[in-house]
């Protein structure tokens, strides 16, 4: 048996508070190779997540703690919608395959649960958004800037 306590959400923060992304992680699954990959992902606020989309898995995100907006592109970088998850916003979202997406955590100790077909798979650069800086780019910061901001019809400019 499998559980996440308050006590383990808030250990959690802390790694992540610490770690140089600003993101820690608890796997539920046992192994990278599991057909369903189920994670506790603590992410703080200038936690950077790169624009992409899984292409052989939707994707569930279950807010445990905190608050986060899930920003949803087109493939050109069009901000098509966002979405509230935890607060005062939905407590689930589910996207399908393909879609091109980002998390921005809005709080400290802000804890999401992410559930999606595995394997595990590094994201290949075709699912990375090409329109995005990469992570440790100088132009992340403005990016983080946009995406908390951005409203559809909107594309990050750079």
């Amino acid at each position: 048996m499998l559980t996440l306590k308050q006590q383990d959400l808030a250990e959690l923060s802390a790694k992540a508070a610490c770690a140089p992304r600003l993101r820690a992680n608890h796997n539920f699954h046992q192994q990278l190779e599991d057909p369903i990959q189920r994670l506790a992902i603590a992410m703080e606020p200038d936690t950077y997540v790169r624009p992409h989309r899984h292409d052989h898995s939707w994707e569930m995100l279950i807010a445990l703690s905190g608050a986060f907006e899930v920003i949803v592109f087109d493939e050109a970088g069009v901000v098509q919608s966002r979405h509230r998850l935890g607060e005062d916003g939905a407590k689930v979202f589910e996207m399908p395959a393909n879609t091109w997406h980002s998390v921005v955590s809005l709080l400290p100790g802000s804890v999401v649960f992410e559930v999606k077909h595995g394997p595990y798979l590094p994201l290949q650069p075709q699912n990375q958004a090409a329109w995005s800086p990469a992570e440790g780019a100088e132009q992340v910061p403005a990016m983080l800037d946009f995406l908390r901001r951005a409203q559809p019809g909107q594309r990050f400019g750079g």
